[in-house]
């Protein structure tokens, strides 16, 4: 009888093993994107390149935040706060909408985070068709910037 409540014993010890080891495996694959994050996309006709600035922070799987580029012909950067924000494990994925002329124009942004890169696509229409590209950011030095 003693032996068997040892068996059990150490049959518990283990299966609390694997679950926390299970726990830790999960919480690892959930990449955390909260931070400002930067990349370039080359100007037109051979200008300088724009830089774009995002600034996320995450409540759970709601992701939040707001996108900067500097505007057209130097005019000033203006901070647009990112729709429908979501994490699912080490991919995210929001949108943005600009208006310009009296007309709304939406990019839908998605990504995959490994460590301090997010690579991705972001979707929009141009001229009635609708078109990607790719995008890369990379997370500032201080993940709290």
């Amino acid at each position: 009888m003693q032996r068997q409540h040892g068996l059990a014993s150490l049959i518990k010890v283990g299966l609390c093993a694997a679950l926390t080891l299970g726990m830790v495996a999960f919480a690892a694959d959930k990449a955390d994107p909260t931070g400002t994050w930067k990349w370039s996309v080359p100007g037109r006709n051979g200008g300088e390149p724009r830089t774009t600035t995002l600034k996320l922070k995450t409540e759970g799987e709601k992701l939040t935040g707001k996108i900067s580029a500097p505007g057209r012909q130097g005019a000033e950067p203006r901070e647009i706060e990112i729709k429908d924000g979501k994490v699912n494990g080490d991919e995210i994925s929001f949108t943005v909408s600009r208006e310009f002329n009296g007309n709304t124009f939406t990019q839908k942004y998605k990504g995959k985070i490994n460590g301090d890169v997010i690579k991705g696509k972001v979707e929009f229409e141009r001229n009635g068709e609708a078109q990607s590209r790719d995008w890369e950011a990379k997370r500032g030095t201080d993940k709290k910037e």
